[in-house]
């Protein structure tokens, strides 16, 4: 068994379409599997190893979550993410599968090929790259391959650019995966769905499982266990960047901002939505007390979206303050976002 190839899960996704819900649904419904799980945090605070690490279950011990919040993975494979595995390998008893969850800025192709280099492959392999699609933010014409609505949204929003790196983001994460999750499709109806899987499935270089979730729920079995060797497959997974030696996230960035406590979750996402609304804001995540209330608010947001849900209960000795990760394309005005937050 010690010679026993690791099966590792890659789940990669734009912003917000729900990598850590289907990462805490697999913790939940592990049967059995010891997981140990790398999180490449976007920004400064690890609000998703947080979440990860108080979901309450047996499967995958805090000790087995490894954050790297250093940058984007992609780009930092060989001094952030072999430093991590070998952690991980070292572990007694070691992992049955790794899964990986990457910044909703990342390629996930420069991750699968560092799976070639020989100390790698003598002890992991790729099982899977599953992409986790915001079925109705595609809906809506964001990071579809339409050109004809890409040339509609670049016309009334000036912050776009003539080669959108969001596009080419979403694509190469599309293009390198087996398995596709169209995820929220209770919030489009069957039609649109369709049309969506169609859009999607047109684009693809090859047959691609593509499959509608809920809440990032499907079968563990489905999801642990396709067996890709991804690795083996690289010329069968075209990116954008093939040609070049590396890529940066510069049109992107980052920062936190503190959370008075609310007394009204409602009020608060409606807040954040405004927010968003006004100053292009991609993605909100984070925590916030809630007056009166012994549990913690997780608050997130893609877009005009939020979301809010009582997460656990704060620890005694735990200092309550609020904290709320901000990402967005470079040039937004972070102190008018502060103001509006702190209003």
């Amino acid at each position: 068994m010690r010679l026993a190839k690791i099966p590792v899960t890659i789940v990669t996704g734009f912003l917000g379409a729900g990598k850590t819900t289907l990462i805490r649904h697999v913790l939940a419904n592990a049967r059995g599997r010891r997981l140990a799980l790398v999180i490449n945090e976007f920004g400064d605070v690890g609000v998703d190893g947080e979440i990860l690490k108080n979901c309450g279950v047996d499967s995958c011990a805090a000790e087995n979550i490894v954050e790297l919040a250093n940058g984007c993975l992609c780009c930092t494979v060989a001094d952030d993410f072999l430093p991590a595995i070998e952690g991980l390998l070292a572990r007694e008893p070691r992992p049955d599968h790794i899964v990986i969850e990457t910044s909703g800025l990342a390629l996930p192709k420069p991750l699968v090929k560092a799976f070639d280099w020989p100390d790698i492959r003598a002890k992991l392999t790729v099982d899977g790259v599953i992409a986790v699609v915001d079925s109705a933010a595609v809906a809506e014409g964001r990071f579809a391959d339409d050109e004809e609505k890409l040339a509609a949204q670049r016309a009334i929003d000036p912050s776009l650019n003539h080669d959108n790196p969001l596009e080419e983001v979403y694509e190469d994460q599309l293009l390198c995966a087996d398995l596709i999750l169209l995820n929220k499709a209770d919030l489009i109806d069957d039609a649109t769905l369709e049309r969506v899987r169609a859009e999607i499935a047109s684009a693809a270089p090859r047959a691609t499982k593509i499959v509608p979730t809920r809440g990032g729920r499907l079968d563990v079995d489905v999801l642990l266990g396709l067996a890709a060797a991804a690795e083996d497959d690289l010329a069968a997974r075209p990116s954008h960047h093939d040609d070049e030696e590396g890529h940066d996230h510069d049109d992107f960035e980052s920062f936190i901002a503190p959370l008075a406590p609310v007394a009204d979750p409602a009020a608060l996402a409606a807040k954040l939505t405004a927010i968003a609304r006004d100053h292009d804001v991609l993605r909100m995540k984070g925590f916030v007390e809630v007056a009166g209330k012994p549990m913690r608010l997780l608050v997130q947001g893609v877009g005009g979206r939020f979301s809010h849900q009582f997460d656990r209960p704060w620890r005694p000795e735990e200092n309550r303050a609020g904290r709320l990760v901000v990402i967005g394309q470079k040039g937004f005005d972070r102190s008018q976002i502060e103001a509006a937050l702190s209003a």
